[in-house]
């Protein structure tokens, strides 16, 4: 399946990667996919409380190089 979405590397410590799969499993969701609304999440709170942050075309394509 294609995707434009980048992908990364994440290092936890055991005992949150455990906890934070458990929680994606309660929700019905993959790993990925949970960490990916937590994500979600994060921003969103932050731009409530800062305003957007806004992105241009350039710095997007510097990321997937």
């Amino acid at each position: 399946m294609a995707t434009n979405k980048i992908q990364t590397g994440i290092r936890f410590e055991p005992q949150l990667l455990y906890k934070i799969t458990l929680i994606a499993k309660e929700n019905k969701r993959s790993l990925n996919a949970q960490l990916e609304f937590l994500a979600q999440e994060c921003v969103k709170k932050y731009e409530d409380e800062n305003g957007s942050i806004l992105i241009d075309a350039d710095s997007l394509n510097k990321k997937k190089q």
